[in-house]
């Protein structure tokens, strides 16, 4: 068995004349208002992205630490920029792979996210090589234990966070939200977290309802229930990109302020040795399972 590892991400732009580009991917190429655009480009101005995105480099460096970790060759393949996962699967197919092993860099399935990435995979693999697909590791104990190191020991009230989805999902019967409440329990438990609630954010204007509650509102009712010093982990995300740096350090902090509360937020995991450990553990594991097979 010769294998390798298909590590996914959405994506970022890679400098700021990419964002109309990326957002026209995101939209399977219908337009988006100038207006939105506009703004899109100036939260990633803010974020210095003029011609190298600092967030891309993220994504690099936890592959090239994965890689070292399982000596074995780790594809960056993403779903809306480039390398593309069907680029990236050709590489592995170049290589020799035989077994692919495809993992998420988001721990929480939901058939809006998880399953586009599997689907694009298998399109690209086109059964030339076994795909083994790593759907959820949500409540995988390494990765809790990473979240929990960094919310152990505080005093402040703790609100875990995720991207919001639309609301019909649950309808659906998409176990995205129940995953993440199970994800947040766990690692308030293992940290011995008091003093904790969830909440959403990032929520698109698609003109339909998405999960709630978001946590600009949130912090308003945290804020008239006497909280004043609160800290964020974002449990939906395992990297610094777009949603994280404006999402929370921009909008939230300014809702913060003017609220006369204090707000922090935990380090995002991103190429921390340990978190590469829990991921290199999490492939150990997918590979084991099914040679015992």
């Amino acid at each position: 068995m010769s294998a390798a590892v298909m590590l996914m991400a959405y994506g970022s732009p890679e400098r700021l004349s990419d964002v109309p580009a990326y957002y026209a991917d995101i939209r399977g190429g219908r337009p988006i208002a100038p207006e939105h655009l506009e703004d899109l480009v100036e939260r990633y101005r803010s974020l210095s992205v003029e011609e190298h995105n600092p967030l891309n480099a993220i994504t690099e460096e936890t592959r090239a630490a994965l890689e070292r970790e399982l000596d074995v060759p780790v594809f960056t393949g993403m779903k809306h920029w480039t390398p593309r996962i069907a680029d990236a699967a050709g590489s592995a197919l170049a290589g020799g792979a035989d077994v692919v092993v495809g993992l998420v860099l988001a721990p929480h399935y939901s058939r809006l996210s998880i399953a586009g990435y599997r689907s694009q995979l298998e399109d690209a693999l086109a059964g030339r090589a076994e795909l083994r697909m790593i759907e959820s590791w949500h409540d995988f104990d390494p990765f809790v234990e990473v979240l929990a190191d960094r919310v152990r020991d505080t005093s402040a009230h703790v609100v875990f966070t995720a991207h919001s989805l639309p609301a019909r999902i649950l309808a659906e019967g998409d176990p995205y939200q129940e995953q993440l409440f199970e994800t947040a329990r766990l690692v308030a438990e293992r940290a011995g977290v008091a003093e904790w609630s969830f909440s959403y954010q990032s929520e698109s204007p698609t003109g339909e309802p998405w999960l709630g509650p978001d946590i600009l509102d949130h912090l308003s009712v945290l804020h008239a229930q006497g909280v004043r010093d609160v800290l964020v982990c974002p449990v939906g995300f395992v990297s610094d990109h777009l949603e994280i740096r404006w999402d929370i350090d921009v909008e939230a902090q300014e809702r913060a302020r003017e609220l006369g509360m204090t707000l922090r937020r935990i380090e995002m995991p991103n190429a921390d040795p340990e978190f590469v450990r829990a991921l290199a553990q999490l492939v150990e594991r997918e590979v084991g399972a099914h040679a015992e097979r």
